[in-house]
C-alpha cells in the first residue's frame, strides 16, 4: 500500500500550474519525482562503464558502485536538464513580455483601427458613432484618432465625453481641432 502524501505536497499537486513553468513543475512533480526517474545520457553511461571496465572484472561491489555512480551523474544531469529548461522558459517568458509591450505599445494597431473607424464612416456602415470602442480608449489613444474627423463627429465626441469621462485633456484636443477647421 502506498504511503500518504502529506496535506502540503497533495494541495501543491492539486492545483494547476499554468503556462510554461506550470508544465515544468508538472514534469517534476508528476513525472520525475513520483517515478524517481533519471535522465543519464548514452555518453555519461559510457563513461561510467569505461571507468569500471578500466578496473578490471566487476564484482558485486563494483556493480553496486556502477549503480551508485550511474544515479549520480543520472541526477547531476537531471538537474542540469531542469536548469537549462528554467532558464528557457525565463527567456522565452522575458520575450513573451517584451512582445507584449511592444504590441501594447506600438501604435501600428491604432493606425489599423483608425484606418477602419474612417474606412466605416466612409461607407456609412456599423455605429454612427465616429471612434470605435471610443469607452475602452486612453485619452492618448482618443487624441490621436481625433485627425480627419468632420466637425460634426468632433461635436458629437466634444458631448459624449463631457456627459461621460469628461477628460480635460480630450476636450482641449477637441476643440483645437474645431477651432483649426
Amino acid at each position: 500500500m502506498p504511503a500518504k502524501r502529506s496535506s502540503s505536497k497533495r494541495s501543491r499537486q492539486g492545483r494547476t500550474p499554468v503556462g510554461l513553468s506550470g508544465l515544468a513543475e508538472q514534469l517534476v512533480d508528476r513525472i520525475l519525482k513520483p517515478l524517481g526517474l533519471v535522465v543519464l545520457s548514452r555518453e555519461r553511461i559510457q563513461e561510467t562503464l569505461d571507468e569500471a571496465a578500466e578496473r578490471g572484472r566487476l564484482t558485486r561491489s563494483d556493480a553496486n558502485d556502477l549503480v551508485a555512480e550511474l544515479v549520480r551523474r543520472g541526477r547531476q544531469q537531471t538537474d542540469e536538464l531542469m536548469s537549462d529548461l528554467e532558464r528557457l522558459m525565463g527567456q522565452g517568458r522575458q520575450r513573451w513580455d517584451s512582445a507584449t509591450k511592444r504590441a501594447r505599445s506600438s501604435d501600428t494597431l491604432d493606425r489599423i483601427v483608425r484606418g477602419a473607424d474612417r474606412a466605416r464612416r466612409t461607407v456609412g456602415v456599423g455605429s454612427s458613432f465616429p471612434i470605435s470602442g471610443y469607452d475602452d480608449l486612453t485619452a492618448g489613444q482618443v487624441q490621436s484618432r481625433l485627425g480627419g474627423l468632420s466637425p460634426a463627429d468632433l461635436r458629437k465626441l466634444r458631448d459624449y465625453e463631457r456627459r461621460h469621462a469628461n477628460r480635460k485633456s480630450v476636450l482641449a484636443t477637441i476643440d483645437k481641432h474645431l477651432t483649426s477647421d
